[in-house]
């Protein structure tokens, strides 16, 4: 996810290391691959057990790109791999909450979009806009864009927007895959949920095609399958997809995998700690001790996912590259 207080300097990021798949002389690190490569091993395991499982990154759509820049080639074996891609702050919300993405940055991000959109793939947007007109104005936008898109009046995603009522292309259908998805629910913090009853009993009165949400409610307890199922019931009697956050590029405090003595004593992979979200640190995500906690084996974080009979997964912080391009010199 964003970091509203690091939105210039992720600007500045976007811009500034687009066009360069090295960083500079002294280090020739391919960060872009190195994230590239993690998401087609993701991609690979999950639909060796499950086919159709949807693997779905949010941000560094730069990535779509052979040489990082909007006019390059297609990277076919990374688009081959996902079925959809996610991006924050398209209209509303890059550099503050309610606030229009500029015209420049919009349109420098809608060209690699376009790119995913042209290989087949679902773009799912979420603006971060609370005020009416904004988010009836997002999803205008969106639509007209030809992407789906969700309008967050919270960024900390805990609560089911009540505008627009209803909601934005409602539908009765059974969605059976990404390409029958007309609008999506993204609500990966249920804090504001007493239960699971309660979260499972708010979701299942909405209309929404798409569920994104945490395979653990408020971190702790696992949604079970039985769970899962019922998650995937429309109010009006149609069917959605549900699918789970996973963060690839940060570790988390609060996961089942963290160690006590990590955060002082770390293991050579987790750096540092995200100053605008506490619990949250980088990760040298290419280091094969990092990736066999999130998939590949029976207790990876991926594994109890499947086994949870989720739909796909959406993969955060995929832009993590660019932290270590800044921090080596890109």
């Amino acid at each position: 996810m964003n970091y509203p207080s690091l939105l210039l300097v992720g600007t500045f990021l976007f811009f500034s290391c687009t066009k360069n798949e090295s960083v500079n002389s002294a280090n020739t690190t391919d960060y872009r691959q190195k994230m590239r490569d993690f998401v087609i091993g993701i991609s690979k395991y999950s639909k060796s057990i499950n086919p159709s499982f949807n693997i779905v990154p949010q941000n560094g759509i730069e990535l779509v790109s052979s040489n990082g820049d909007s006019t390059g080639l297609p990277n076919s074996e990374y688009l081959h791999a996902i079925d959809a891609t996610g991006q924050e702050d398209l209209f509303y919300g890059y550099i503050q909450d309610d606030q229009a993405t500029t015209t420049d940055i919009n349109n420098t991000i809608k060209a690699f979009l376009n790119i995913a959109k042209t290989a087949g793939k679902k773009i799912l947007v979420t603006d971060y806009c609370s005020t009416n007109s904004n988010m009836s104005n997002s999803y205008l936008e969106n639509n007209h864009a030809g992407f789906v898109s969700f309008a967050a009046n919270k960024r900390e995603l805990t609560n089911i927007p009540d505008f627009p009522l209803p909601i934005y292309s409602e539908n009765n259908t059974v969605v059976g895959s990404l390409t029958q998805v007309k609008n999506f629910l993204y609500l990966i913090n249920p804090s504001s949920f007493s239960s699971k009853a309660d979260f499972i009993n708010a979701v299942t009165a909405t209309n929404y095609d798409l569920l994104i949400t945490d395979l653990f409610f408020n971190g702790q307890v696992e949604f079970t399958a039985a769970e899962i199922n019922q998650l995937r019931n429309k109010a009006n009697g149609g069917k959605r997809l549900v699918i789970s956050y996973m963060s690839i590029g940060e570790a988390e405090n609060y996961r089942y995998y963290w160690q006590s003595g990590w955060g002082t004593n770390n293991p050579v992979w987790l750096d540092k700690e995200n100053p605008d979200w506490p619990g949250n640190f980088k990760v040298k995500y290419w280091y094969p001790e990092w990736q066999s906690i999130l998939y590949g084996n029976d207790n990876s974080y991926l594994k109890k996912i499947l086994n949870a009979g989720f739909d796909g997964v959406y993969l955060d912080i995929i832009d993590g590259f660019k932290f270590y391009e800044h921090e080596n010199g890109g």
